[in-house]
């Protein structure tokens, strides 16, 4: 499995990394800083298997990317909004630009691997027009 981060904060994408690499070490997971760089990796990469994606950047915030991504980019790739919101406008607008899941960032480093791990083990292709909320027990 390959996986992309788009997260503007350092700390979180290492402990993002930190976490994936516990739950299962053969998963690459490669991160950028905002959506204009998460576009530029798709154009220059292989297609990554899922996209877990931060709403608040610089330069492309997450929906912004949304907005302007390739539908049958996102028909083929789970989108995760990967964020501190959970303010439920924002959690409608996302899904409604096509994400399948919305993880709000946990508070510690236990609740965040129990997240992380709901969602590389999900079956995305069994949602239709639904959008999976995860949240930290």
């Amino acid at each position: 499995m390959n996986l992309l981060i788009i997260d503007d904060d350092k700390d979180d994408q290492f402990f993002f990394k930190e976490m994936i690499r516990d739950i299962d070490n053969s998963i690459v997971c490669n991160a950028v800083n905002d959506g204009i760089k998460g576009f530029e990796y798709l154009e220059h990469f292989e297609a990554p298997d899922m996209i877990f994606l931060d709403l608040n950047m610089p330069n492309m915030n997450g929906f912004d990317f949304l907005k302007v991504i390739d539908p049958e980019l996102v028909k083929r790739i789970p989108i995760i909004i990967y964020t501190t919101s959970n303010y439920p406008p924002d959690i409608e607008k996302a899904k409604e630009l096509g994400a399948k899941a919305f993880l709000t960032k946990p508070n510690s480093l236990k609740e965040l691997a129990v997240c992380l791990n709901k969602v590389v083990s999900f079956d995305f292709m069994s949602l239709k027009d639904e959008m999976l909320i995860i949240k930290a027990s």
